[in-house]
């Protein structure tokens, strides 16, 4: 990031600070809370560590940036309650003002952006597919007649039948209720594959009794940006949080969060998920953008 795109960033945030037009800031302010949306599995992005604790990238992230919205707003302490949301709910849960900032593991897409904002992208997904390690699946060629999980909410099925090698292949869906489900299935032998995000795949086959009996096969299927969800109608608010976001960058915070949460032990297991940052991630920190999924498909 350039020094003139962090003091322009700068100069957003200390507007959001001053600014009254800011239902969410309002809200934080008068309040001294914030609720933070979280997914319960979604390994090693944000997920539950027990006794209703809740930790990973995405929430590390997020906890950053609630940190410089409460010294902007002068509050001496702000409370941070963790809202559990699902692939079903996450969107209307922002929507409807019930969650003030989703920090999960969401798809900045044209469509959720209708209703919802996205912070600028600081996670490119690579959608996967993942197998037991002696099934013999190594292309989506051979899913033809199998059983495909995937999780109730999510786009990577719809994703797979679009892929262009997916012609007159046919698979029956299986769907969990949230990705620890999803990959249950496939542990489990209800399910010959599981699609999804490759960091959610490789977080839940870490987090596997057996992490050798899975592997991540196949062709990538979608490249996709990860966003943080704000509300819609709140520049403001999305200033503060993407002003935020550029000073994290400009610290040069991103390559030790990246190295802290998907190259080193993790809590609560100390598990590795051993995901390497990919070009795409790097370049999203390099040149800050809100690009929708359709854009990265071009």
């Amino acid at each position: 990031m350039t020094k003139s795109c962090f003091v322009a960033a700068t100069i957003l945030f200390g507007a959001a600070n001053v600014s009254a037009a800011s239902p969410t800031l309002d809200k934080i302010k008068s309040s001294g809370t914030v609720t933070m949306g979280v997914r319960e599995s979604s390994i090693p992005m944000s997920y539950t560590t027990g006794d209703s604790r809740f930790d990973g990238y995405h929430v590390e992230i997020c906890r950053m940036i609630l940190a410089d919205i409460k010294s902007n707003l002068g509050l001496s302490t702000l409370r941070i309650n963790y809202q559990p949301v699902t692939s079903q709910n996450r969107v209307p849960l922002v929507q409807n003002g019930t969650v003030d900032i989703e920090c999960g593991t969401t798809t900045n897409n044209t469509a959720r952006a209708k209703t919802v904002g996205f912070a600028n992208t600081l996670y490119v997904e690579e959608v996967r597919i993942a197998v037991r390690a002696n099934s013999g699946i190594t292309s989506i060629a051979q899913l033809n007649g199998k059983k495909v999980a995937t999780t109730t909410g999510t786009t990577s099925v719809q994703l797979l039948r679009k892929n262009e090698k997916a012609t007159g292949v046919n698979f029956d869906e299986v769907f969990g209720k949230d990705h620890a489900d999803s990959f249950l299935l496939l542990e489990s032998g209800r399910a010959d594959a599981f699609v999804m995000d490759g960091s959610i795949l490789a977080g839940n086959i870490a987090n596997s009794k057996n992490p050798k009996d899975f592997k991540i096969v196949g062709e990538v299927l979608a490249t996709e940006p990860i966003a943080i969800m704000v509300p819609k109608n709140d520049p403001e608010f999305m200033a503060a949080v993407n002003a935020s976001i550029a000073k994290i960058v400009a610290n040069g915070n991103m390559p030790k969060l990246w190295d802290k949460w998907f190259l080193k032990p993790i809590p609560p297991k100390n598990i590795v998920v051993g995901l390497e940052l990919s070009p795409a991630t790097k370049n999203a920190w390099a040149n800050l953008n809100d690009k929708p999924a359709e854009d990265y498909q071009k």
